[in-house]
């Protein structure tokens, strides 16, 4: 099977909301909200290069998904989407990360569901080493224009753009 980019299926980006239960209740960020949507959350996690001091973006690649994406995971039982963003990071990267600006939501369908994760830019912290594992076994440091490009959905893409304006280039 060849290799595709895969697009969003007409997701949108909104900035700073929270789904919304029946008669407009905040939904638990451990479940689905009324409308079973997935929670999600995540970190365009970046840093300055050791050589010449220019920003890099972190992606990771999903062997399951044969996808470029940023570090994100789904919440677990009451936990809130900052604290899952950070998580996830060291989970999938190996690296801890100071969560700064949040950055729009991206709301898309994955396997036939509604999915909603949050994010945050964060600065990746020295120290950390990646080891491949079955959900991510790649990660690649690369200028925000490259990465923006590598990324498999077209739905992530806007989020390169949005870190662009919390953090100078270099």
């Amino acid at each position: 099977m060849g290799r595709q980019r895969k697009t969003s299926g007409g997701g949108r980006q909104v900035a700073g909301t929270e789904p919304q239960g029946p008669r407009g209740v905040r939904s638990r960020p451990d479940e689905p909200s009324s409308a079973g949507t997935v929670r999600a959350a995540g970190c365009v996690l970046w840093r300055r290069s050791p050589g010449c001091g220019r920003l890099e973006v972190a992606l990771v690649h999903r062997p399951r998904y044969g996808d470029w994406s940023l570090p994100k995971g789904k919440l677990k039982r009451g936990e809130e989407p900052l604290r899952a963003a950070v998580r996830e990071v060291l989970e999938e990267t190996g690296m801890g990360c100071v969560p700064g600006a949040p950055l729009p939501t991206v709301r898309y369908r994955a396997r036939g569901r509604p999915k909603e994760v949050a994010y945050w830019a964060a600065e990746s912290e020295p120290g950390g080493r990646f080891l491949p594992n079955r959900e991510v076994d790649r990660l690649v440091w690369l200028p925000p224009w490259i990465a923006r490009a590598t990324l498999s959905y077209d739905h992530d893409r806007p989020l390169i753009d949005a870190l662009l304006t919390t953090v100078r280039p270099s």
